[in-house]
C-alpha cells in the first residue's frame, strides 16, 4: 500500500508540475524517494540518459547512482533542509553521467508539496 500511494503522489506531480517540466530551459527534477521520482527530458539528457523516462526508471540509491561522492553531503544536507525546515538551497552538484564522467551543475532545490506530502524540485543548469 505504502509504495502504491508514493506511486499516486508522483503521478500527481507529474501533471500538476507538467507546463514547468515541459517548458522550463533548465534540466528539472522532482524527487520524493529512489524509486518515485520524475525529470524533465533537458535533466535526463545532461545526464546522458536517452529519455527522462529511462533516468526514471533507475531504482538504486539516488545519491549512489546519480551524484558524485564529492556533492552527496551537499545534495542530502539541502534536501533534508527542505523536507525539515521549508529551506531552499542554491548549491553546487556534480553528478555522475550514465555511461561515464560528470557534469558540475548549481542546483536550485525548492520544497514543494503534492497531495499533502512533501517533495524537492531540484533545478539544474
Amino acid at each position: 500500500m505504502h509504495s502504491e500511494s508514493h506511486e499516486e503522489i508522483i503521478s500527481e506531480a507529474r501533471k500538476e508540475y507538467k507546463s514547468i517540466l515541459d517548458e522550463s530551459k533548465q534540466g528539472i527534477y522532482i524527487f520524493l524517494d529512489d524509486v518515485n521520482k520524475i525529470c524533465n527530458e533537458k535533466f535526463a539528457s545532461m545526464l546522458g540518459y536517452p529519455s527522462a523516462n529511462a533516468w526514471e526508471k533507475v531504482t538504486e540509491n539516488f545519491p549512489t547512482a546519480f551524484v558524485s561522492e564529492k556533492s552527496q553531503s551537499i545534495l542530502i544536507d539541502a534536501y533534508q533542509d527542505a523536507m525539515n525546515n521549508s529551506i531552499a538551497s542554491n548549491i553546487k552538484v556534480t553528478w555522475k553521467k550514465n555511461k561515464g564522467g560528470e557534469v558540475n551543475t548549481n542546483v536550485i532545490l525548492v520544497p514543494i508539496s503534492c497531495k499533502n506530502h512533501s517533495l524537492a524540485m531540484h533545478f539544474v543548469s
